[in-house]
């Protein structure tokens, strides 16, 4: 793994979090409680400061990035961001499924309970509305969240890379 310290920032990491051997991560990051971060994934807090909160996974392939000096990257708690997702200068709020390959630009809000499906692109700015799923290219509401699809998928995922990262320990 690199972890780097860069123009006197260093990545601070809290307790029970997997690292793979090629994941990177440099700079101004904070990150929280039982997280993992996967192979080939990419957290550079370089140009802005990223905040990562607990039990967040962040799977192969994933970047994670922020904007120079204007829009830092800020992450709740019982976050997945699946395979080869950019998440770049926005604020995903807790309990949030960003799918594989999904595309979150600047200045967007990703508010809690929802669901970015794979592929999908968040233009600059949108804003996500709690308990949603969004689709597409740009990205839109494609319907509302059910109880049992968050707490089949959002809370499922986020509970089983935590049991995936104790076989990596």
């Amino acid at each position: 793994m690199i972890i780097k310290e860069l123009n006197g920032k260093k990545p601070k990491f809290g307790d029970a979090c997997f690292i793979a051997e090629n994941a990177v991560i440099i700079g101004d990051v904070i990150m929280g409680n039982q997280c993992s971060i996967w192979y080939n994934a990419v957290i550079r807090g370089d140009v802005h400061y990223i905040k990562i909160g607990n039990k967040v996974n962040i799977q192969d392939g994933a970047v994670i990035h922020a904007t120079y000096k204007k829009n830092p990257t800020n992450i709740g708690n019982n976050v997945s961001i699946a395979h080869n997702a950019i998440v770049h200068g926005c604020t995903i709020k807790d309990n949030v499924l960003i799918g594989m390959g999904a595309i979150v630009m600047d200045d967007c809000v990703v508010n809690s309970n929802a669901i970015i499906a794979a592929g999908a692109v968040l233009t600059k700015g949108t804003i996500v509305e709690s308990g949603t799923i969004y689709a597409g290219m740009p990205a839109k509401k494609i319907k509302d969240i059910s109880a049992e699809l968050l707490s089949g998928e959002v809370e499922r995922i986020a509970d089983a890379y935590i049991k995936y990262a104790s076989w990596y320990k």
